[in-house]
Formats: C-alpha cells, structure tokens, sequence
C-alpha cells in the first residue's frame, strides 16, 4: 500500500485513464479493530468489506461497469480467503484478490486471483540485510526447518524427523532471542534444502525466506498454488511434494542428482531478484512482479467482443 501511494510510474489522477483499480485497506488492521478474539466468527469483517465495495459502488461509477472486475485487493490474511464466491456473490466475487493463502480449496479462483508471496522483512530500513548465503560446495546441511507447530503439518514432520538424523535439522520453535534468530538464519544459509510446510494455511514465508538465503525450498502444502505461476516454472528452483511424502523426506532428498540440486541452487539465485522487496522498488522487484500477476489476472478474464 505504501509503495502504491507513492508510486508516479503506475498511479494516475484520473480514473477514466486507469485500467485497474486499488482497494486499499489493511486486513490486519481490520482483524484489529473488529475480531473477537478467538471467537472464530468472521460475519463482522465480511459485513465491514461487503458495506466497502457497496460504497464504492454507489459513489464511483468505475465498480459498476465490470461488477469489480478491475478491482483489486492485496492481503495476507486467511479471513479475507475465507470470503468464498458463496459469501461474496452479491458483492465482491469477481474483483482481483492477491492473497497469501492461496487455496483452491477455500475460494482462491485461479485465472481471477493472484498468489501473493508471503514474506517476512527482517528489517524494514534495510529489507536485503543478510541477503545471499554458502555456496554450494559449503552447505553442509541437507536439509532444515525450526518453526511453530501450526495446523496439523508440522507437528507429523517434526515428530517423524527430530533427532533422528544428523543430516536432517528438523526442530519445533527455536528460543526467543537474536541469538536464536541468527541461528535460524545461519542454518538457512548452510542447508541445500529448506522445509517449507504448510501452517494454519497453505503458504508460509519459508518459501521466500529460503530464497532470500539461497537455499533450495522444499514445498509440503497441498491445493498451495505458488507465487508468479504463470511466469516461472517452479520446477525449476524448487521441489514440491505431496504432504503424505513426509516419511520418505529424506530419501527423496538424498536420491536428486548432485548435477540437479546444482541446477534447483542456481534457479534459486536467478529468481531472487523477483522475490525481493526495496525501500524504492526497482524493475521486476516484489512489488513489480505482484502488480505483473494481477494485471496478467485481469487481461486473461477479458473476453474479447
């Protein structure tokens, strides 16, 4: 949002010129201000983003001329996912959703909405700090994952993998502390593989993170579509697995070619430009590369006369 409001290259004053528009709210701090704590009802946040898009309609005569085709929304909390087409029907169901949690299960509609990286800026001020990690040659762990046990995922690989193999550092939560907090990043740069499981939802800024650090991720969420899917080919920088793989992790890990992890390490570092974020965005950063999905998004709804 921030980047949006100061961007001269894509914003323009007059609507009449503009091929998309920008909803701009924050959903955390909705979830903030009208969530009830572990009440796990949500009727209030989609009533607050029904009135929304209604006002929009009523004042603006842009909504109106798609049903809010050529609006769009960016979020990365599994509420506003949880806003099926059942749920938004009358309101929001055909304007653009760039959302983290992109499940096919839960309402993510490929072809209308777009997959949003989940990420997590270590340092605002300086968001490439600590960026890069060992080469190749110097990476001495197969593979690494220490996180919370969110959902049901994480617990199944952490019971199956902790302390049962030197090779594999597979832990719950590391201790608060910078200390910690250097440990986990130095693992990330020492490993060839990087775990990345689902939590609570489908994504998890693991997959990023892994890239930031150089580190091959290693994708367990099923119905997950990845970030920029109709640019790259995953396949090549990263491996995805079906979640009931987790027993065998290692052993599929250990049976790939050195030749091929070489390839996945180098697909790594081609890309990483695309996943970042900058104070000033730069060409084909995170930012340009989110706005390329939705406008890719609203091109291909298009139906030609």
């Amino acid at each position: 949002m921030k980047l949006m409001q100061g961007s001269k290259q894509f914003v323009v004053k007059d609507p009449r010129k503009a091929h998309l528009f920008y909803m701009p709210f924050s959903s955390r701090m909705l979830e903030y201000t009208l969530y009830v704590r572990n009440s796990h009802n949500r009727t209030n946040l989609r009533q607050h983003l029904k009135e929304y898009s209604e006002k929009i309609a009523a004042k603006y005569p842009f909504w109106n001329r798609t049903g809010g085709a050529d609006h769009f929304l960016v979020a990365c909390h599994d509420w506003v996912c949880s806003l099926a087409p059942y749920e938004t029907r009358h309101h929001m169901e055909h304007c653009i959703k760039a959302l983290c949690n992109a499940d096919v299960t839960v309402g993510f509609k490929l072809g209308r909405d777009v997959s949003l990286p989940e990420t997590y800026v270590r340092a605002a001020r300086n968001p490439l700090r600590d960026l890069g990690g060992k080469p190749p040659s110097q990476r001495n762990i197969l593979a690494f994952y220490a996180g919370g046990m969110h959902g049901y995922l994480r617990p199944i690989l952490v019971k199956q993998w902790k302390d049962k193999d030197p090779n594999m550092k597979i832990f719950g939560p590391m201790p608060a502390g910078v200390a910690s907090k250097m440990n986990y990043i130095q693992h990330m740069k020492r490993s060839k593989y990087c775990i990345c499981p689902k939590g609570y939802e489908v994504n998890s800024p693991r997959v990023v993170e892994a890239i930031f650090y150089e580190c091959v991720p290693v994708i367990i969420s099923d119905n997950f579509i990845p970030p920029l899917f109709e640019v790259f080919n995953w396949n090549a920088f990263s491996i995805i697995l079906p979640e009931k793989d987790i027993p065998n992790l290692k052993e599929i890990l250990v049976s790939i070619p050195a030749k091929r992890y070489m390839d996945l390490q180098l697909g790594v570092r081609k890309v990483q430009r695309h996943f970042l974020w900058h104070g000033r965005p730069l060409k084909y950063d995170l930012f340009h590369m989110t706005l390329h999905s939705i406008w890719y998004n609203r091109v291909y709804q298009i139906k030609p006369r």
